[in-house]
């Protein structure tokens, strides 16, 4: 038999306490290169707070999460994003004031290196890096359909578009994995199949693996190859999105016990 690709990240019984109160319980999974996978689970089961481990804003109380066989949990919280980990948020957080290219061009901070003195004098070190942020930012620009509004202030964007401004910073950063948090809330019906279009896109003709929070079932069972699902911080369940679907035990943390 073909041995099993390496996995790109790897969730190793990972528990998160607040005090008393159990957030995650030993939750273990991978996603190999190339995924798309999405982690579902109803409010309050985990989701976010793994999430918030896996891009180090948390900090859990056992378990390891490593990227590439390198511990996600030992590297600085300024250095996640040169790693190689993006995330995009559930509330789009942007420069209102900066226009879109330049939204963008923010992303491509991790990957640069020129010194506060270099960029200051604009040396040549310094130059040759704003040249090339600048032209990513604009490939991924016309990537996001973002041509039209290139340099509108970020703050008067229709939340639609904001999002798809998000995600090109977050591209920017030439992650290998992509965090995405909710990315369908507050979008309709053709929006999320736009959505679900520019993930497969990102994945297909960007190369980046994507870890996908999503409430939005039906995008998730449809442009996810695995599904992992948490209840009350507990891994319930692991598998394509038809195994996941008829599962019991995510039949009854959705629809209730009565459901089995």
């Amino acid at each position: 038999m073909p041995q099993e690709a390496a996995a790109l990240l790897s969730v190793r019984g990972v528990s998160v306490r607040f005090g008393g109160v159990v957030a995650l319980d030993d939750v273990t999974f991978d996603v190999q290169p190339g995924q798309i996978a999405g982690l579902i689970g109803p409010n309050g089961a985990g989701k976010t707070t793994l999430f918030n481990c896996l891009s180090r804003l948390y900090t859990p109380s056992s378990g390891e999460i490593l990227f590439e066989g390198i511990s996600v949990l030992a590297t600085p919280r300024h250095k996640i994003a040169a790693l190689g980990i993006g995330r995009t948020f559930q509330n789009v957080a942007l420069f209102d004031r900066l226009t879109v290219l330049e939204n963008v061009m923010v992303g491509r901070h991790s990957r640069t290196g020129a010194s506060f003195a270099a960029t200051a004098l604009r040396l040549p070190t310094a130059a040759r890096e704003f040249r090339a942020a600048r032209e990513r930012a604009e490939e991924l620009i016309d990537f996001m359909d973002l041509r039209h509004v290139v340099h509108w202030p970020a703050g008067g964007l229709p939340f639609p578009i904001r999002k798809r401004v998000e995600l090109a910073r977050a591209l920017a950063a030439e992650p290998k994995l992509l965090l995405l948090d909710e990315p369908a809330a507050g979008l309709n019906h053709d929006e999320v199949h736009t959505l679900e279009q520019q993930i497969r896109r990102v994945r297909d003709v960007q190369g980046v693996t994507v870890l996908l929070v999503e409430h939005h079932m039906s995008l998730v069972m449809s442009v996810s190859d695995k599904v992992v699902t948490i209840n009350f911080g507990r891994k319930i369940a692991e598998g394509t999105p038809a195994e996941v679907r008829r599962d019991p035990e995510v039949i009854r943390a959705y629809l209730g016990a009565e459901a089995a």
